[in-house]
């Protein structure tokens, strides 16, 4: 799963390729549709301009001078700002394994060349929707980490145990950090309106919380209710 800390801008595709052609036609086509654009000739401008942009993808070529596109995804992902990057390649070399190598160095998918502009688009924007379904899952603020698809919580990457009600309770607060949650509306979403509870079961559960993490990342708000911050 893709964490939201340290994400790279939305929108932003790095394509490498040493045919011009492909470059032009590639690049028309994905900033017509909304995306902003970098191009790098080969596999060096590669490297140096996705650490100069950050993009949220990059469309490799596998042949290409100096560093061929197999070698650009390893040494990408070596490094932890592109571990969650989306990165494809897109080749004229259509055999299984050169397919495999690829998707085995860590690219999200492999496009065979060649391939009609809104054919590409297409999964271009299928990809974009994957990763944010995903990312929409997990909550990365600072060192808590928070993945509501299967109730885990981790701080400093260390597992923190929290009974059902009170995960409900961190994950709701934390989907949006700073915004005072009043106690009713707490009750409402956490516990359900047909169960009846006191406000002093909101207290309980924040205390374990806290006590729980090792860090009191709940302010109260006296009188009002909680907020989450970090």
């Amino acid at each position: 799963m893709r964490k939201q800390q340290g994400m790279n801008k939305p929108g932003k595709i790095l394509i490498a390729d040493d045919e011009p052609d492909i470059l032009e036609i590639v690049s028309y086509n994905l900033t017509a549709e909304g995306y902003e654009v970098i191009c790098a000739k080969n596999g060096n401008e590669a490297i140096e301009f996705a650490k100069r942009h950050l993009p949220s993808m990059i469309i490799l070529d596998i042949m290409m001078p100096g560093k061929n596109g197999i070698d650009v995804c390893k040494i990408l992902r070596l490094q932890p700002q592109f571990k969650d990057t989306v990165i494809i390649f897109l080749s004229a070399l259509s055999d299984e394994n050169t397919e495999i190598k690829g998707l085995e160095t860590g690219a999200d998918d492999y496009i065979t060349k060649p391939i009609s502009p809104k054919v590409l688009i297409s999964k271009v924007n299928a990809l974009f929707r994957r990763v944010t379904k995903e990312t929409d899952n997990i909550l990365q603020l600072g060192d808590l980490c928070i993945n509501r698809e299967k109730y885990n919580v981790t701080y400093k990457d260390v597992p923190v145990i929290l009974a059902r009600k009170e995960f409900e309770l961190l994950s709701l607060l934390a989907s949006k950090p700073g915004k005072v949650f009043l106690r009713n509306e707490i009750l409402e979403k956490v516990w359900g309106t047909e169960v009846i509870v006191g406000d002093r079961t909101i207290d309980v559960h924040v205390r374990k919380i806290r006590q729980k993490i090792g860090v009191d990342c709940i302010s109260t708000v006296k009188g009002v209710g909680y907020k989450f911050e970090m």
